[in-house]
């Protein structure tokens, strides 16, 4: 489905995109391995990896991240505290062919 359209409803940004993005930001980084979610990271995924960082570069989602409190909480309280993968949600996602409601970037809500 994202293979062909740029969020989960079609061409606009919904409130299932922005409810679907802290548990996307928080996967690779902490659910993969504290809930044994692992047969994949997302980042190895085609089209949600991508996804995540369109998400991730649209105007108001990366100021609601703050990944060292993700992974404190993630894991055991500050008791454990993964330093990896590190993975850089800046890098382009080449997703901006794919067609919007009005033909531009995705607008904050």
């Amino acid at each position: 489905m994202l293979a062909d359209q740029r969020y989960l409803a079609g061409d606009r940004l919904t409130l299932a995109d922005v409810r679907l993005f802290p548990t996307l930001i928080r996967f690779d980084e902490c659910y993969h391995t504290a809930f044994k979610c692992n047969r994949q990271y997302l980042h190895q995924y085609n089209n949600i990896w991508p996804y995540l960082r369109d998400l991730y570069q649209t105007p108001g989602f990366a100021e609601t991240v703050r990944m060292e409190h993700i992974k404190d909480d993630g894991y055991y309280h500050g008791e454990i505290t993964p330093v990896g993968p590190g993975l850089d949600y800046e890098q382009p996602h080449g997703r901006d062919h794919l067609p919007t409601a009005d033909g531009s970037r995705a607008q904050t809500l």
